[in-house]
């Protein structure tokens, strides 16, 4: 068996190569594979240097220029000019054609990270794969798009075996420790380290490295410890058994190694193996645009929008039924590793420069048909990992910090995010309680937004029936969602209805104009957005980003959020625009579409700190699990928060037609919430 790979192997080197010096096709298709092949034999050099350590002992500047080998083409002006541009590639090799000769070189652009690690069969099925695709054009009659479109289809169906299933065993097997090595053994203080993960590597990176790397070694143990604490905690207080879990999974980005080093020591001391695998690099393993693992900088983030819709060239029912198939076998196979896993420890950055995406005709998208496709296989999908690691039994935390690209006072905007992801929880789980002991009181909510703000909803609550051991509104302080500063619950979807309205808005890394959602008994009935002139454009925009492809998605989550504090800092720093959600969602009021908080784990039982029961963990969608499961979720939940200065009013409506204001004018006026406007005097006065 050996010996055939061997032998497969030096054969299609040896073909790219000979592609690469005289491609056998004239025309604009010659110059894609002679530019293609040439790519591949560079990925071919990276593999050998990989394998020869070279990249461990390298200069900066000769590891930065093979960098710039390696990325250059899909960054700054040279994308527009590059076949990894779909508009470009159609534009060149002819519609139809483009799209799929650029998808093929943006997954063959997946074979960096493979070099890196070495992952020598990925490489070969992926140089047969361009191979097959050349092939197609020997001779002078040109090939049908839709044989090339087959070409991929059945490379990717075929392969699923090899691309999905060693995507799970690397979520779930400690022994897989290429990143965990390099943050453990290597000099941290020397910014050489970050090339050897394969990831792409600017200024943001190296600048975040050094400034760590001169922190004293306490402050990076505080910080490591709020992490890790933050998990444990989650388990703690959600009643999880921490004791029978053996691994957790660290999610971050590249440049907090030394974070991430005391933390993986953090987490052994609880007796946790720590997984670190990398954002997925192939499209069948992506979910749109999003990463999850750990990731370097982002080369561009036009090209990562243009390609979310790659996987139109191959989603299809069989490939659906395919894939989950061999997602059941691997986890199965798999099944006591599944068993230990403890769920992820996210650290999320921000600071980064906004993005809004420019919209290209040429880019591939799901159809209709397809779009219901793959909310079947992510429902599926969610299942089957739900039977392998139950959601009684995982759990998670997640933490953000800046990079340096947030500007000239980024350090300290650091330590000012230290400060506010270690700010005391008991003083704000007591605040929080009296907000809580009034929502426990109320049939629905009523929020106002105020100045250019059209928000008017009527939020239904579920009714309390003992009010001395039940509760509605679960009062999160710092463990799973750091920082502190939110009370939230699973609305009742019958009752809730009215307009959600943001003038301006970032979800995702994505920015949307007035964003406008409407919902009649909890359900999003009309949506729309200015981000373009077509009002078919704004709406495929928020269909594909916000209601992930699904025709309507439920009110998910209301909650309060009460960090002033952080909102305060991000006025002071002007870096409102530049939040993650996790902290955002903490600075007004937030809804989100999709599945509610407590998906998956509905039936754990959840209590307060004043240890009354949490019993809004489910709507009138999720208690659907009880007759069919495949029902019951949407794989997905998007925080939208309503910043303080354009809330104009929350109230609590009582059954005898009452109601208490627990927020005016963007001010905390429910009594003994006083303190949460303190840093409000201390900071600019809303207009």
């Amino acid at each position: 068996m050996e010996e055939i790979w061997m032998e497969r192997w030096q054969l299609a080197v040896c073909r790219i190569r000979e592609i690469a010096e005289d491609p056998e096709t004239a025309g604009k298709p010659g110059d894609y594979f002679k530019k293609t092949a040439g790519f591949v034999l560079l990925v071919l050099e990276a593999l050998k240097k990989a394998e020869a350590d070279e990249f461990s002992h390298a200069s900066l500047q000769e590891l930065q220029d093979f960098y710039r080998r390696l990325y250059g083409d899909i960054t700054g002006d040279a994308y527009a000019r590059s076949y990894a541009d779909p508009a470009y590639a159609a534009a060149e090799l002819g519609d139809g054609y483009g799209q799929i000769l650029s998808f093929v070189y943006t997954e063959l652009r997946g074979l960096i990270v493979c070099a890196f690690e070495g992952r020598r069969e990925e490489i070969l099925i992926y140089m047969e794969l361009f191979l097959q695709i050349h092939s197609e054009y020997e001779g002078d009659v040109l090939p049908a798009a839709e044989q090339l479109r087959l070409d991929v289809y059945w490379f990717v169906s075929d392969y699923c075996d090899v691309l999905a299933a060693g995507r799970v065993r690397e979520q779930l097997d400690p022994s897989l420790s290429f990143a965990r090595d390099i943050i453990m053994e290597a000099d941290l203080t020397d910014p050489r380290y970050l090339y050897r993960f394969g990831e792409y590597i600017t200024d943001t990176q190296i600048r975040t490295s050094r400034y760590l790397a001169g922190l004293p070694e306490e402050e990076i143990r505080r910080i490591a410890s709020v992490y890790t604490e933050g998990y444990r905690m989650g388990f703690l207080v959600n009643k999880k058994p921490l004791e029978k879990k053996r691994t957790v999974n660290i999610r971050y980005c590249l440049g907090f190694e030394r974070i991430i080093r005391q933390a993986v020591r953090n987490f052994e001391a609880m007796g946790l193996s720590c997984i670190i695998y990398r954002a997925a690099a192939f499209r069948v393993n992506m979910r749109e645009a999003n990463r999850i693992g750990y990731y370097g900088a982002i080369p561009n983030r036009q090209y990562d929008y243009d390609h979310k819709g790659d996987a139109s060239l191959f989603m299809d029912k069989a490939f659906a039924e395919r894939k989950l198939g061999v997602l059941k076998t691997v986890y199965e196979q798999y099944r006591e590793l599944a068993g230990v896993h403890g769920g992820p420890a996210v650290m999320e950055i921000f600071g980064e420069t906004p993005f809004s995406p420019a919209g290209k005709p040429e880019a591939l998208r799901l159809d209709e048909k397809q779009q219901e496709v793959q909310v079947y296989l992510n429902s599926r999908t969610g299942q089957i990992v739900n039977e392998y690691i139950p959601g009684e039994e995982r759990s998670f935390t997640i933490i953000a910090f800046p990079v340096p690209e947030i500007g000239d006072q980024f350090e300290e905007i650091f330590r000012e995010t230290v400060r506010i992801n270690t700010l005391d929880y008991m003083t704000w789980q007591q605040i929080q309680q009296k907000l809580i002991d009034v929502l426990d009181t109320g049939m629905a909510v009523r929020v106002l937004g105020r100045g250019g703000n059209r928000t008017d909803l009527r939020i239904a609550l579920t009714p309390v029936k003992d009010p001395l051991k039940e509760t509605i509104f679960e009062n999160c302080v710092a463990d799973v969602n750091i920082p502190v500063g939110e009370v939230f619950t699973s609305p009742r979807l019958t009752g809730t209805c009215g307009v959600l309205h943001v003038t301006g808005v970032y979800l995702d890394g994505l920015f949307y104009r007035d964003l406008t959602l409407t919902f009649r008994d909890g359900m999003v009935t009309e949506y729309g957005c200015g981000n373009y002139k077509e009002e078919a454009e704004n709406r495929r925009y928020i269909r594909e980003n916000v209601l992930m492809h699904h025709e309507t998605l439920p009110m998910g989550e209301f909650a309060i959020g009460t960090n002033t504090t952080a909102y305060m800092a991000a006025k002071r720093y002007g870096m409102g625009s530049r939040l993650p959600i996790l902290i955002a969602e903490k600075m007004g009021p937030h809804f989100a579409v999709g599945d509610t908080c407590f998906s998956w784990e509905e039936d754990v039982v959840t209590c307060n700190p004043d240890g009354k029961q949490m019993i809004a963990k489910e709507n009138e969608c999720s208690a659907l699990r009880k007759e069919d499961v495949s029902r019951a979720y949407y794989n997905c939940h998007t925080d939208i928060t309503i910043p303080y200065e354009e809330l104009g009013e929350i109230a609590v409506l009582h059954e005898d037609g009452s109601s208490t204001v627990l927020i005016r004018d963007g001010r905390f006026v429910l009594a003994g919430t006083e303190k949460l406007n303190e840093p409000f005097a201390e900071g600019e006065v809303l207009s």
